[in-house]
């Protein structure tokens, strides 16, 4: 008998040239380079090609590149007059899953049927699908005020653009600069729950819009994207720094969850979370406001955890400072997922592009646990 695994941890369930992950050292690489290299040096537009195309680009393909997602951010009237009915009490991820959907049946395109004949389709849906996620997202964020969104602009690169959308003011450097690091690091990361929805969805040749929109799905979920909104309110609920580890002790006590500490995969401290933990003190340096005394929050429950989970491989995890700086960005709560979504959208696509292109459908088995073959009891003849 084949043994059970519950959430198929350590079941290896494809072959990728995609990420690299090794939990133990805190390493994480895409197409072989660094994420600290690529934070530090790429943008998130090379990084998206990277993903893709499985090299870094000339600055001829590049330029390319970027020039293409820029010309296609734009989205038909047709699916702003829709969004226009949608209720603005909804969740934004909410949102963006029917949107994302929708889009499919205003540039409607037929099902995959030999994906090996079929890349110029493949690489334009990917441009479009990366280049109008944001779009939707900032779109939204004006229109549940009840405003007009602010359409893209071509002069600004995709961080740039997306913070500019959401605002309608002109982007502030550094946090463009940060933003577009984030984009980064949060652009592919193994298989993951929301990347397998995409792979499964996928091996049966759905569209890109279909196959995106059930990774969103999956990215609502508390336990995958949606923790950094879940750290933020955390941190405002602890009350201080002074407070962190009486706090941390009552919720240890109690068996809860402290949101942002811990990884599935990693036994150190998330790479990601250690760069981020840098741009938040440039920020704690530069800016002002609420984002100060939650950092110091956020700090002092580290250094608590450090004493009583460090021991067990427990750390800070992406989602512990990412929610902290989309905060000071000034950037709500609940558009934190959404901006997940935006990036991750080009690690879903890499890994849906390499599935396609030796595709079988996913099929797992299971191990039966009812009852035994038995016969229909007529129903007069049942008791109870």
């Amino acid at each position: 008998m084949t043994e059970y695994v519950p959430g198929l941890e350590g079941i290896p369930a494809t072959r990728s040239a995609i990420s690299y992950l090794d939990g133990s050292q805190g390493i994480l690489a895409y197409r072989g380079y660094r994420i600290e290299e690529l934070a530090e040096h790429s943008s998130f537009e090379e990084t998206a090609y990277l993903l893709l195309r499985g090299e870094l680009p000339s600055a001829a393909q590049l330029a390319r590149f970027d020039q293409e997602l820029r010309q296609t951010r734009r989205v038909k009237y047709n699916v702003r007059e829709i969004m226009k009915y949608m209720p603005i009490t909804g969740h934004p991820m909410e949102m963006l899953i029917a949107s994302v959907a929708m889009l499919g049946m205003f540039y409607p395109e037929p099902h995959l049927s030999a994906p090996g004949d079929q890349s110029a389709y493949v690489d334009a849906m990917s441009l479009r699908m990366i280049s109008r996620m944001a779009t939707l997202v900032a779109m939204w964020e004006q229109m549940r005020k009840g405003n007009d969104p602010y359409p893209p602009r071509d002069d600004l690169n995709y961080a740039g653009n997306f913070l500019y959308m959401m605002t309608g003011k002109d982007p502030d450097p550094l946090f463009s600069r940060i933003m577009d690091a984030c984009l980064v690091l949060h652009a592919e990361h193994e298989i993951n729950a929301s990347t397998f929805s995409a792979m499964v969805t996928g091996s049966t040749l759905a569209n890109p819009n279909q196959v995106i929109s059930a990774a969103i799905g999956t990215l609502a979920g508390p336990l995958h994207g949606a923790a950094n909104q879940r750290v933020v309110e955390m941190l405002r609920a602890i009350g201080g720094p002074d407070k962190a580890q009486d706090w941390l002790d009552e919720r240890l006590a109690k068996k809860q969850v402290v949101w942002g500490l811990g990884h599935r995969e990693y036994k150190v401290k998330d790479p990601r979370a250690i760069i981020l933990e840098k741009f938040m003190d440039r920020v704690a340096d530069e800016k002002s406001g609420e984002t100060g005394e939650l950092f110091a929050t956020a700090r002092a429950l580290e250094r608590a955890a450090a004493e009583r989970l460090g021991p067990k491989g427990v750390f800070p995890n992406v989602d512990f400072y990412s929610g902290i700086l989309y905060g000071q960005m000034g950037i709500p709560l609940d558009q934190f997922t959404p901006i997940f979504a935006i990036s991750r959208t080009a690690g879903w696509l890499a890994h849906w592009q390499e599935q396609i292109r030796e595709n079988r459908i996913f099929r797992p088995t299971q191990i039966y646990i009812g009852a035994s073959p038995r016969q229909y009891v007529p129903m007069e003849k049942r008791t109870g």
